[in-house]
């Protein structure tokens, strides 16, 4: 049996810039942290040459093209493998539509696990640059490219893309105590809504193209990245509030659907209840409401928000393997 381990992430600043249509003609750029919420994918040889695949559902077959998990089929075709493996995935919350960036996580652990599987290691780089392949051009999702590479490298980074298609990660680089105090700063609520994020960045995909604004906000949140990078390492914590509050108005003139009146009202709550700034994790719509404040008024902000904190924690580790036990004979 082999087993991978792959962490979630959240994205502070630049969400969006990594999506195709805009990196193609310039630089794009995410800050992003690997979180300690993870997706675990096991592998083990299966005897009688069929397929077994255990997520939220189960499939049992006999071969490839009657997998219905597309992620799955397109992984395994990607790896010519064929039959003969029982995978089994789970995750340490919801796995679909939280803003956490799952689908890329499963993904990547599903493609560090396979490898090693077949005797084979993998970089980071490389593991994520065939999990954005599978997804976005085998699958033909319309997501970017910046969950993958979080999941594959884990800390803190800025993740720039690049017109060329290449992707370019380099870590934060700050002290222990304002790493320490920016973690215990945040807050993460969960909103008890998930949604697919294809609809809303594929909205987002075609604005790019044709609107001058939208290209514009884009803009503007991929420098709030850099800028929020320089904070950092300064140190200036105080700065932060105000970027994220920034970027996350930016980020709802991107597309419809980003926010509505509930969302708003839980993110109007938190800042008046002394946040200095926040803003909806992943493409928007539901998912986890992220907000940094000082920690004297963390408990006013848990009771004006009404929603269930979820303990978070950044984490230095990307995808890997937490236990290999490889099979005897493939």
């Amino acid at each position: 049996m082999i087993i991978s381990q792959t962490p979630l992430r959240m994205s502070f600043v630049g969400g969006g810039s990594d999506l195709e249509a805009f990196y193609r003609d310039e630089v794009g750029a995410v800050l992003s942290t690997a979180i300690d919420k993870y997706v675990y994918v096991s592998v083990n040889p299966k005897f009688d040459g069929g397929i077994r695949l255990a997520y939220s559902r189960t499939e049992e077959v006999e071969r490839l093209d009657q997998v219905e998990h597309r992620l799955f089929r397109a992984a395994f075709e990607t790896l010519g493998i064929s039959g003969g493996v029982e995978v089994t995935t789970t995750a340490d919350i919801p796995s679909r539509g939280t803003g956490l960036g799952s689908s890329s996580s499963f993904t990547v652990g599903l493609l560090k696990a396979m490898y090693a599987y077949l005797g084979r290691s993998i970089s980071a780089a490389r593991v994520a640059e065939i999990a954005c392949h599978v997804e976005i051009n085998r699958c033909g999702e319309p997501i970017g490219k910046q969950d993958q590479y979080a999941a594959a490298f884990g800390g803190v980074n800025l993740i720039e893309f690049l017109p060329d298609g290449t992707v370019r990660v380099d870590p934060v680089i700050m002290t222990a105590k304002t790493r320490r105090c920016f973690q215990q700063e945040l807050m993460v609520f969960y909103t008890g809504r998930t949604r697919s994020a294809s609809d809303i960045l594929r909205g987002q995909s075609e604005a790019v193209i044709d609107n001058a604004q939208v290209r514009r906000a884009l803009r503007r949140m991929v420098r709030l990245a850099y800028i929020m990078r320089d904070e950092l390492s300064a140190g200036n914590l105080d700065a932060v509030g105000e970027i994220l509050k920034e970027n996350w108005a930016l980020k709802k003139s991107l597309a419809t659907g980003i926010s509505d009146p509930e969302i708003d009202a839980w993110h109007d709550a938190a800042l008046l209840a002394g946040a200095h700034g926040g803003k909806l994790l992943g493409a928007g719509a539901g998912g986890f409401l992220m907000v940094k404040a000082p920690l004297e008024r963390h408990g006013d902000i848990r009771r004006a928000v009404g929603l269930r904190q979820v303990p978070v924690s950044f984490v230095s580790g990307g995808s890997r393997i937490l236990f290999y036990n490889p099979p005897s004979e493939l």
